[in-house]
């Protein structure tokens, strides 16, 4: 993870490097080599990946191909523009009927346009318009003050990051001065996060009442009027070393939440329908390099987010209840070669409801450590879990840089712990997978 800086030099730096930074990307191993063409600068890669589901039912859960290509320049006058899009093929779906026909419709293929903005300046002020990314939050392994980007959750929090945002339709107007930045944001239509279908291999939802039978309906979403839509204010500065910022944001939840209607005829059974409600977020982050060592912290208040209830009484068997959502971590490199990151984490519920399944004071925690073991190849363990019980994800994984274009990437993701959290809902889909990635 990278400090957030807030001189108006670094901030146009970090711009720069959206729009234009093939080198760096490429560097990493995350984004593409770059190809000139004209006033255009173009850049992409091409993954290939499988993934196997070991446990009872074994299968094959991915064989899929994708593609990202984007370009960017300058039309002159100060106006800079920038354009993607992303192609996919999941053959999985050709060679299996594990899946419903509705996951195979949904997850079979994929072509979409990514980003597509223009970027502009006057005086103190810049500019972006179109389809873009709007990062708030940066914490490892888990989102938290990230709230203006909806994401792809079809294969959950396994992807990497700058895959599982799904980039917004946003008027954005940020001024500068000195070590201050304001960030004014217009989302006409927000985009909700992409969930999947009932049978999906990470399909979100865990059946609140054990035993009753049940159905799920096609999803309700936000309606596209001007209320409904997304506002927001962001500002930060620097004092004494640290960059901290504040936000206000107001959109439709990019979560789903399950309502429900119970019907006793012919028997007892339950139909759930996903909907996104109107929130209220407001939040903070602060960071801060101690020579080395990197503290960041997010806290996000929530109003308005519905959890299920198991309580017969509870309206559309959702309540409304108010959280409090913190973390904070330390990245640190303690030695050559080595990177170690530890978050500590907790959703507090201002309007606690036992009935909901989850505590008043939910805890967790996360350790990252990698190893560069030298000739490009590096080692790698994530771990999640819960504080309060048994839930937990457990991701070990090498990546070989193999030359300045190629990136090959094996790994495990391991699930475990009861149904009702957040990973032990998925604890029957441990799976093993390979990727290759080629830079154009």
């Amino acid at each position: 993870m990278v400090l957030r800086k807030s001189t108006r030099a670094v901030k146009r730096g970090l711009a720069a490097t959206l729009v234009a930074g093939a080198s760096c990307a490429a560097a990493q191993g995350t984004g593409g080599a770059s190809i000139d063409s004209g006033a255009a600068h173009w850049q992409g890669w091409l993954q290939f990946g499988a993934a196997y589901t070991y446990p009872s039912s074994g299968h094959w859960s991915q064989l899929r191909g994708l593609a990202e290509l984007a370009g960017s320049g300058s039309l002159g006058a100060g106006v800079k523009w920038k354009l993607s899009g992303r192609a996919g093929y999941d053959a999985v779906y050709d060679g299996t009927d594990f899946y419903p026909a509705s996951v195979r419709r949904d997850q079979r293929s994929e072509l979409s346009l990514h980003e597509a903005y223009l970027d502009f300046s006057r005086g103190d002020w810049e500019f972006r318009i179109g389809k873009q990314n709007i990062v708030w939050g940066e914490m490892v392994g888990l989102f938290f003050a990230d709230v203006v980007s909806a994401k792809d959750m079809r294969e959950f929090v396994l992807p990497e990051f700058s895959r599982i945002r799904i980039p917004q339709w946003a008027a954005r107007a940020e001024w500068f001065a000195g070590d201050s930045h304001l960030e004014f944001i217009w989302l006409p239509a927000p985009a909700t996060d992409k969930i999947g279908k009932p049978g999906a291999e990470f399909y979100p939802f865990a059946m609140p009442e054990a035993g009753l039978a049940y159905e799920i309906i096609g999803e309700r979403r936000p309606s596209r009027r001007f209320s409904r839509g997304g506002f927001g204010l962001r500002g930060s500065t620097m004092v004494d070393g640290w960059d901290v910022s504040a936000f206000y944001y107001r959109s439709p939840d990019n979560m789903a939440s399950f309502y429900r209607t119970v019907l006793d005829i012919p028997a007892a059974s339950a139909v759930f329908q996903p909907r996104y409600d109107m929130l209220d977020r407001v939040g903070a982050t602060l960071a801060k390099d101690f020579d080395g060592l990197v503290l960041k912290a997010e806290a996000v208040y929530t109003d308005g987010r519905r959890f299920a209830s198991a309580r017969v009484d509870a309206p559309d068997g959702v309540l409304d209840l108010r959280t409090l959502d913190w973390v904070v971590g330390v990245d640190a490199t303690p030695a050559d070669d080595w990177r170690v990151n530890a978050q500590l984490f907790q959703r507090a519920f201002l309007d606690h409801d036992p009935s909901i399944g989850l505590r008043r004071h939910e805890w967790g925690a996360s350790l990252l450590v990698s190893k560069d073991l030298g000739d490009g190849l590096e080692a790698e363990l994530l771990a999640i879990s819960s504080l309060v019980r048994s839930d937990w994800m457990l991701r070990p994984a090498l990546t070989w840089k193999a030359g300045a274009r190629s990136r090959i990437r094996v790994g495990l993701d391991v699930f475990g712990g009861k149904p009702i959290g957040m990973f032990g809902r998925f604890r029957d889909r441990d799976r093993a997978y390979a990727e290759y990635r080629y830079m154009l």
